[in-house]
């Protein structure tokens, strides 16, 4: 299997050159990237001491190499821009242009072989096709689409091998197993929006909330400040120690 950009990151193509021209924005998602490869790694290292097939387990573990690995290679090549450039932070466009999701939606201890896979291979397959449309708007920056493409070559293997071993394993269900990890998938994408939709919107109303209910309050107590008399106010008369009234 090649790697190759789905089409809505053909049509999104400037908008991905915008996202990743400016040299920041560039080594933040590098490291963002290898964190999420490192955690990926560390599950697929779980998922290789939860599985009872040989053969998936020498898989799995090196997959989860390959995923240290690449954590490593985008680690270091973020650092190195942030050197050269500084670190500010700024808008960084993680949903308009993600990297591996890895298996952050996906619990490992409670699925099996054939759903593991199945999630495996639709999110390597968009991963691989999200870093060859990164590397084809890279061109000012031929280290980082070097860099692209030698995890692309990795990226290819595991496409493979997981629809390989997915039709082992489910032979005439691997269909229902790709389709119930593609609508997982959907599900969690929606729920991200969701998320990243409330944040936005408590966002603005706090706002409101700032400029449109604390200026009355703010004259009101100008008001009432402005009625007080200056200076100590005089005592109260004393009450009878008789009476509590």
């Amino acid at each position: 299997m090649r790697p190759a950009p789905s089409t809505l990151d053909r049509l999104l193509k400037p908008l991905h050159r915008w996202i990743w021209a400016d040299g920041r924005r560039r080594a933040r998602k590098l490291l963002r990237f290898a964190e999420t490869e490192a955690d990926g790694g560390r599950d697929l290292a779980r998922a290789a001491e939860l599985t009872r097939d040989p053969l998936l387990r020498r898989l799995y573990l090196r997959h989860a190499e390959d995923e240290q690995r690449h954590a490593g290679l985008f680690a270091q090549r973020g650092r190195e821009l942030l050197l050269s450039q500084g670190n500010s932070r700024g808008f960084e466009a993680n949903f308009i242009a993600p990297g591996e999701r890895g298996l952050d939606d996906l619990r490992v201890e409670d699925e099996p072989d054939e759903a593991l896979l199945a999630f495996l291979h639709l999110s390597e397959n968009a991963a691989a096709g999200r870093f060859a449309a990164y590397a084809e708007v890279l061109e000012a920056d031929r280290t980082t689409r070097a860099l692209f493409a030698r995890i692309l070559e990795d990226e290819a293997f595991h496409m493979a091998y997981t629809r390989k071993q997915l039709a082992r394993l489910a032979p005439r269900k691997q269909g229902l197993h790709l389709w119930k990890a593609r609508a997982g998938r959907v599900w969690s994408a929606y729920l991200r929006l969701a998320a990243a939709l409330a944040g936005v919107l408590g966002h603005v109303l706090l706002l409101a909330q700032y400029f449109l209910l604390l200026p009355p309050f703010a004259l009101l107590t100008r008001r009432a400040a402005r009625r007080e008399t200056e200076g100590f106010a005089a005592s109260r008369t004393p009450t009878p120690l008789r009476s509590q009234y």
